[in-house]
């Protein structure tokens, strides 16, 4: 159904969209999907380092020595 959409048919829907919400409402909406993209990238990035951070620390702690079981 949406593989029929060409250039012509996005820029009558843009239009429309502009005369019904208006410039004033599209840019703030636009913005705060600007804001929520930024948060999204700034949690993802936190959690790489987060886990970055977890595996230095298990690297740092010490392993027991632990001998083999003979099989009997």
């Amino acid at each position: 159904m949406l593989n029929n959409i060409g250039l012509p048919g996005l820029l009558l829907i843009a239009v429309v969209v502009l005369v019904l919400f208006g410039r004033g409402k599209i840019s703030s909406l636009m913005g705060e999907v600007g804001k929520g993209i930024t948060s999204f990238k700034k949690g993802i990035s936190e959690g790489e380092q987060q886990l970055k951070d977890d595996s230095a620390d298990i690297a740092d702690v010490p392993q027991p020595d632990v001998e083999p079981k003979d099989k009997v």
